[in-house]
C-alpha cells in the first residue's frame, strides 16, 4: 500500500526538500505540497492523504490549528515538523491530535521511518521531545489542579493499570510480562482504553493519565518515566502494533 502525504510548509526549499526526500521511497507519494495551514487543510480535504506533515509556524492559519482541523474532520494522521522544541509547542500541538512530533533537523532515514510509523496507527515523538514532555508533568506543583478522575470510571481495574503502564512508557511486551498475560491480550486493553477515552494513540493515553492524576509526579531524582530506551520506543522503534 502506498503512504499519501501532504506537506505543508511557509519556506519552498524546506517543503520541496522534505517533499523530494518522501517522494523517493517506494511506498510513500506525496500528493500535495501546501505554503500555509489553509492550504494544507484544502489538500487534505480533497486528496484524502493517511498523513500529513505540517510546520508549526506557518503564515495565516497555522500548523496547530490546521492540525486541529484535520484531526477533527478526517481519519489523516498529522506529524509537527518546526525548528522549535519549546513544550508550548509539543502540548499544543499534541492536544490538537497531532500523532507525532519532529524538528526540522531529522535525519532523513528517520523523517521517512516516522511517516511509516504515523500511518501504520503509531504514535511518534523525538526522543528528547518524549522526556520533556514527561519532565513537565512530574514537575508540576502538587497544588495544581487535577481534573475529576470520573472520566476514567469507564475503564475496568485491568484497563486503567494498562493505561498506568502505558504512562511509564512501557512497550506491550514489558506491560504483558507485568500483568501476566499475553501480547494479545495488552493490545486488546490498550485498543479498549484508546476507544473508552476517545484517545487517537499511546501519547493521548500518556497525556491522559497525567492529566487526570494516575500517574503521580516523580520524587526529586528518581529516574523519569521515560528512560532514553523507552523514548526510542515512543519514537517508533518498538514496532509491535498497539
Amino acid at each position: 500500500m502506498t503512504i499519501r502525504v501532504v506537506v505543508a510548509d511557509d519556506q519552498e526549499l524546506v517543503r520541496s526538500g522534505f517533499a523530494m526526500i518522501l517522494d523517493a521511497q517506494p511506498d510513500i507519494e506525496v500528493v500535495a505540497e501546501a505554503g500555509d495551514g489553509a492550504g494544507a487543510i484544502d489538500a487534505v480535504r480533497r486528496l484524502a492523504p493517511e498523513v500529513a506533515l505540517l510546520d508549526i509556524r506557518m503564515p495565516g492559519t497555522d500548523g496547530i490549528e490546521a492540525c486541529r482541523t484535520i484531526s477533527a474532520e478526517t481519519d489523516c494522521r498529522t506529524v509537527m515538523l518546526t525548528t522549535f522544541d519549546s513544550d508550548e509547542y509539543v502540548y499544543e500541538a499534541l492536544h490538537a491530535g497531532a500523532s507525532g512530533f519532529l524538528l526540522k533537523d531529522v535525519r532523513r532515514d528517520d523523517l521517512v521511518h516516522g511517516v511509516r510509523v504515523v500511518a501504520a496507527g503509531d504514535s511518534l515523538l523525538a526522543p528528547s521531545v518524549a522526556r520533556r514532555l514527561i519532565a513537565d508533568y512530574t514537575a508540576r506543583p502538587a497544588a495544581s489542579a487535577v481534573p475529576s478522575s470520573a472520566r476514567l470510571d469507564v475503564l475496568t481495574a485491568r484497563e486503567r493499570e494498562t493505561l498506568l503502564h502505558l504512562a511509564r512508557g512501557l512497550s506491550n511486551a514489558e506491560i504483558a510480562a507485568a500483568l501476566v498475560v499475553s501480547e494479545h491480550t495488552v493490545k486488546t486493553h490498550v485498543g479498549h482504553v484508546l476507544s473508552k477515552l476517545g484517545l487517537r494513540d499511546r501519547i493521548q493515553a500518556v497525556i491522559c493519565a497525567y492529566e487526570y492524576g494516575l500517574v503521580s509526579p516523580s520524587p526529586e531524582g528518581e529516574t523519569s518515566p521515560f528512560s532514553p530506551a523507552q523514548a526510542r520506543r515512543t519514537h517508533g522503534e518498538d514496532r509491535s502494533p498497539r
